[in-house]
């Protein structure tokens, strides 16, 4: 991107996410997305970029990464009829993190449907950046419920952004391990994890040891970078970038995809570290300066005001606007008292346990791993994969043969109960090349 260029901008919400509620004892408040937004909209940051309503995932779209039983629970599941489906659900890792509430399955298709979206537009460059604070869930599995994640919008958005990129970045400083997409991608060497979390004392998901480098062709494609109570905004980057610009030099990603949980501020619900608002946007910025196209996504985040603070904060940092210290009047106005402030300091209720020596061996031992990668690894394509609305399946050749209907209910089982019941994929429905996308 040309430095004289203005970056553009796309933003993706919805109001629904208004309407979610996990339950009264649940961290978990969808309700700080509709702060969040309002925050926008008080600094009139919508007019520095293209606002855009989420278009809900389709079943088949989620389809691209989750398994079809996982995909049918998440469609038919409701906490009417959540006792008819208890096995399915104790199978699917459904319990008290991951609870059963109304309109379930339209949270996860509209916050999955926002991140996809953001990266087909990154991919036919019609925006720089893409924001959808209510993505970033990144402790979904392919056939199990994590973390208050049902979705894992992230290997979803990548998977797009891997039909027009030949390399993808996953950066993540959510407190906790980015252990959904780290999972997914261990064994490729077309998309690098990179993860700054928590690690230890048994705190969850109790993944992503600095010896978690990646498997196979994958080997030195994940690295992690476990950190200590009190991290704060001096430790963080003195390993955040050197790290990362040394990824960048030696990775060349075409696009990034960078989960920004706020769960890492100072004072969080369920959080340990220290960082201030300042600190933890001073990351966004550094990977902004690369100039790489990128999808900004949410994630944790359980101190409602400060995560509205803070990536209202970043959403200002990534349209290039100073705004303003006294934060504007809104519906939620109440729940900055009592400074009305947009920072969030760093406070100090506990010194920062990662020691000097212990920072400095940690940095030069995640370095050292990357000169072991093979330098902006080749991948030429041939074709390019359709834009995501339907996957390209091949139909059994049943034709005269006695098997026809088993091998149809074969094809209509992998394909999943739901999207065959609710008329999602068609006979005429299939692409024909990569230019024939949807809708042309």
């Amino acid at each position: 991107m040309s430095a004289s260029r203005k970056s553009k901008v796309a933003y993706f919400y919805d109001s629904e996410f208004s309407t979610f509620y996990f339950g009264q004892n649940h961290p978990m408040k969808p309700h700080r997305l509709t702060m969040t937004h309002q925050l926008v909209l008080g600094y009139d940051l919508q007019q520095h970029m293209d606002v855009f309503r989420a278009v809900k995932a389709q079943p088949m779209q989620l389809g691209q990464f989750h398994s079809a039983d996982y995909i049918d629970l998440l469609s038919v599941v409701t906490p009417d009829n959540q006792a008819e489906h208890a096995a399915a659900m104790q199978r699917h890792n459904f319990n008290e993190d991951c609870p059963v509430f109304d309109g379930l399955f339209e949270y996860c298709r509209l916050y999955a449907g926002a991140s996809i979206q953001g990266a087909v537009r990154l991919n036919h460059g019609l925006c720089d950046t893409a924001i959808n604070w209510s993505g970033g869930l990144h402790h979904a599995k392919k056939g199990e419920a994590s973390g208050f994640c049902y979705v894992n919008d992230l290997v979803l958005a990548i998977l797009e952004l891997l039909k027009y990129h030949a390399r993808v970045l996953y950066l993540d400083i959510d407190i906790h391990h980015g252990d959904g997409v780290e999972e997914a991608f261990y064994l490729s060497d077309r998309v690098m994890t990179v993860s700054f979390h928590k690690y230890g004392d048994y705190f969850f998901p109790g993944t992503g040891d600095l010896k978690d480098i990646g498997e196979q062709r994958g080997r030195y494609y994940t690295l992690n970078v476990p950190l200590k109570d009190g991290t704060d905004d001096r430790t963080f980057h003195a390993l955040f970038k050197p790290i990362m610009a040394k990824v960048m030099e030696a990775f060349q990603p075409g696009a990034v995809v960078m989960q920004c949980g706020a769960d890492s501020l100072a004072n969080d619900r369920l959080g340990c570290f220290n960082l201030s608002m300042r600190g933890h946007g001073e990351a966004v910025s550094f990977m902004k300066s690369f100039g790489v196209p990128m999808l900004v996504t949410g994630g944790g985040g359980y101190t409602k005001h400060n995560v509205a603070r803070c990536w209202t904060y970043e959403t200002a940092l990534l349209v290039d606007q100073n705004v303003s210290e006294v934060l504007p009047e809104t519906h939620y106005h109440e729940y900055f008292a009592p400074d009305y402030c947009l920072n969030v300091a760093a406070h100090r209720v506990g010194e920062d346990s990662n020691k000097k020596d212990h920072v400095e061996k940690m940095r030069i031992e995640v370095l050292e791993n990357l000169r072991h990668l093979a330098h902006a690894p080749g991948v030429q394509f041939h074709e390019v994969a359709p834009d995501s609305m339907l996957p390209d399946y091949e139909l059994p050749d049943v034709t005269g043969q006695a098997g026809e209907a088993g091998a149809a209910g074969a094809f209509m089982e992998r394909i999943g109960k739901f999207a065959h019941e609710h008329g999602i994929i068609k006979p005429a429905e299939f692409y024909a090349n990569d230019r024939d996308h949807w809708g042309d």
